[in-house]
């Protein structure tokens, strides 16, 4: 069934488990995330970033997440992740997203607060929620790469103003994690979790996922992390999948594409089981 996330996650707060965001940026993926969500009868949240717009544009994407979501046993919000223009963000909205990451982290505060605010005035209008960002997570390499993380971390005071001004139902924090492969072990500033979970009351969004220990991930949903989100491990699966399908000798795509889809859905499940979110739904 397609939702947004305010329930999901407010449930998820509660319980002390976190639900999952993967991105999909073909069928094969979203196939591996929602049939696992779905055997675990665990939430989800599946959708795609601005970023990932050029490997399939977003009404392509809309096209198979948002029918497969409403036909799915369990509840799945399809969410738009780092929107970085009002114009996409919008785009999304009209193509039944039910959920919106309006990423102003980058802009000066004030900024930050108002057109994420306009934005929510937009989402909540609509029945869609809105995820912000305060602080700013970096990536691992790159041009987004931070010379010294800590300067962006998340300041609780600011987040429990920043809360009040947006009326954000989730925010993103900037605690230590980075997008993308990570090339030295990260350390999570676990009690800024905490402090910034009590100063907000909001559930908490820790991107860039991939690569973080199983023990990472359950210090911080215990702190306040209620969303996760995944791409780069689901990625790399489905492309160990394939080769381990060329290795076997399978010669056409056809035949490779359940291989990269078990290995997506494995490691969906292990995620899962990790966030705690099976038998959720």
């Amino acid at each position: 069934m397609l939702v947004n996330m305010k329930e999901m996650l407010e449930k998820a707060k509660e319980g002390g488990y976190a639900v999952g965001l993967f991105n999909a940026v073909n069928t094969e993926m979203a196939i591996a995330v929602i049939e696992t969500a779905e055997e675990l009868r665990s939430p989800v949240i599946v959708g795609t970033a601005e970023v990932l717009l050029p490997f399939m544009d977003l009404e392509r994407v809309a096209s198979y997440l948002i029918p497969m979501a409403k036909r799915a046993s369990v509840p799945v919000c399809v969410h738009y992740d780092h929107g970085l223009t009002e114009e996409k963000c919008k785009e999304a909205l009209s193509l039944g997203f039910t959920s919106v990451m309006y990423d102003c982290s980058t802009l000066p505060y004030e900024v930050n607060v108002e057109k994420v605010a306009g934005m929510v005035k937009l989402c909540h209008a609509a029945g869609a929620t809105v995820e912000g960002e305060l602080g700013h997570v970096g990536d691992n390499a790159g041009e987004g790469k931070l010379l010294c993380p800590a300067d962006f971390y998340t300041d609780p005071q600011m987040a429990s103003d920043y809360a009040q001004r947006t009326g954000v139902d989730a925010l993103a924090v900037a605690v230590g994690n980075a997008h993308g492969d990570y090339k030295f072990p990260p350390k999570l500033d676990f009690e800024r979790i905490g402090a910034i979970a009590a100063a907000t009351g909001l559930p908490l969004v820790l991107h860039g996922g991939s690569g973080l220990t199983d023990d990472d991930f359950r210090t911080a949903i215990g702190k306040g992390v209620s969303k996760v989100n995944i791409f780069t491990d689901l990625d790399k699966a489905g492309k160990a999948g394939y080769a381990e399908g060329i290795a076997k000798g399978e010669k056409t795509l056809m035949n490779l594409m359940p291989y990269g889809i078990r290995a997506m859905k494995e490691t969906v499940r292990r995620k899962i089981a990790v966030f705690g979110s099976g038998g959720r739904a």
